[in-house]
């Protein structure tokens, strides 16, 4: 059951790294239900978003006044999501990244809006502090919402999906740490100096393991390239200093994230492999 609590912080239950984890969790084990009865991808998500409408029904909603920044606690079988609701936050669902020394340097957006991100609870604290403690100290938090630039109705970006069996990289930012002092200044690996709401996230990366019998989805041009499902492969997406990655997630993550959000899921722009 998903149950929804206004609180701007609350005690830690789980280490940092466990947090991490939950995220591709949360998605893997509703993946594995539905990959277990193959069923076409296109029905998977289907599916998923019903799934977690009959979990966030369950639980019902609690308003925060939009006025005001605020957060808020999502719950979803055992994993805590917060919504950080009126703040400033970076989205890089849709960002290239720089490699440098094994982390994801990624060029992210600016925004001012409801976003949602993993508890990332420790100490005392968690997302949502983090966040409002960094608009006095120059950074702030990588945090998810529905990137325009995926929309059907003009977008120039697509989701892309990198099939089981893939062993490429990603960036994966949710909670990643980003930094005001980047805004409008040159940085390795990017071409241009960033606008004013563009930023430098660090994010960690993600090797996937062909084994995993769930793929993983990046963005990427739209209309679709068949090029770009290179980026799937390690032998171009990798952790070696000087590549080049996508911010990624397991396959269907965007959209759940989007349910707890929003409580629907907006159509997108998508490209699937060719068949083999």
């Amino acid at each position: 059951m998903i149950t929804k609590t206004e609180r701007l912080s609350r005690p830690a239950s789980a280490s940092v790294d466990d947090n991490s984890r939950r995220l591709c969790a949360a998605t893997v084990d509703m993946a594995k239900r539905f990959c277990m009865n193959r069923v076409p991808r296109r029905v998977w998500l289907v599916g998923l978003g019903l799934a977690v409408g009959i979990i966030f029904a369950a639980g019902g909603s609690a308003g925060a006044d939009p006025r005001k920044p605020s957060c808020s606690s999502v719950t979803n079988e055992g994993t805590v999501f917060k919504i950080l609701n009126n703040q400033t936050y970076a989205l890089c669902a849709t960002a290239s990244c720089f490699v440098f020394n094994d982390v994801a340097y990624c060029k992210c957006d600016v925004l001012t809006g409801d976003s949602i991100s993993l508890a990332l609870e420790f100490d005392d604290q968690d997302v949502c502090t983090v966040n409002e403690e960094g608009v006095k100290n120059g950074y702030m938090v990588s945090t998810f919402s529905v990137p325009s630039s995926v929309s059907p109705n003009g977008g120039d970006k697509a989701i892309y999906t990198c099939p089981s069996g893939s062993d490429g990289a990603y960036a994966q930012c949710d909670g990643g740490i980003c930094f005001k002092s980047t805004r409008k200044q040159s940085f390795p690996g990017f071409d241009e100096p960033l606008a004013k709401d563009e930023i430098i996230c660090s994010c960690p990366i993600t090797l996937q393991s062909p084994a995993d019998p769930v793929g993983y989805q990046i963005a990427g041009p739209f209309p679709c390239q068949t090029s770009f499902f290179d980026n799937c492969k390690r032998t171009t997406a990798n952790n070696m200093t000087g590549s080049t990655v996508f911010v990624g997630a397991p396959t269907g993550t965007a959209d759940l994230l989007a349910f707890l959000l929003t409580g629907s899921i907006p159509p997108s722009n998508k490209c699937f492999p060719p068949p083999k």
